[in-house]
């Protein structure tokens, strides 16, 4: 199992915790995006620059992840793909997308979307907060402990 991260949007304490679970587990980590990324000097850990344009990097990721990979994303769509592709898909404030939520998400997005379209403020994601770091390394401490082997160390 790797961890394929859809890096252009994810937050930098996202990223941190990733990078100490790589080192910590022997795990790959690959940071993927459009723009160049620096990442600490590490065996486990790879930043993959895509060329720029939509989607770009979500479709590396789809290409390369395997069944049993995890893919850090707060990109429903991307998520999708990932579940459909037998990956596990983990959005930045520690929520698992499933293939029991995936078309609710889709749906609500597209519906946002819609609204945004026609005028409406629709407002943004809230900031994120202390919690939401918390939750993420949680649900990541429990994945790994589930499906890494050997088994994973807490995060």
């Amino acid at each position: 199992m790797q961890i394929w991260v859809d890096a252009d949007a994810c937050p930098a304490v996202v990223k941190d915790i990733l990078y100490r679970v790589a080192d910590r587990l022997q795990l790959q980590v690959t940071l993927v995006a459009n723009q160049l990324l620096r990442v600490p000097p590490s065996r486990f850990i790879r930043a993959l620059q895509v060329p720029a344009g939509a989607d770009v990097a979500d479709q590396e990721i789809v290409r390369l992840l395997a069944p049993g990979d995890l893919v850090v994303t707060g990109d429903i769509p991307l998520a999708s793909d990932v579940l459909n592709k037998g990956g596990y898909a983990l959005n930045p404030r520690g929520e698992f997308y499933t293939h029991d939520n995936i078309a609710q998400m889709l749906t609500m997005r597209a519906f946002m979307d819609e609204l945004r379209g026609s005028g409406v403020d629709t407002g943004g994601p809230a900031a994120f907060s202390q919690g939401d770091r918390q939750s993420f390394a949680n649900s990541l401490d429990r994945h790994l402990r589930k499906h890494a082997t050997p088994p994973a160390q807490s995060v």
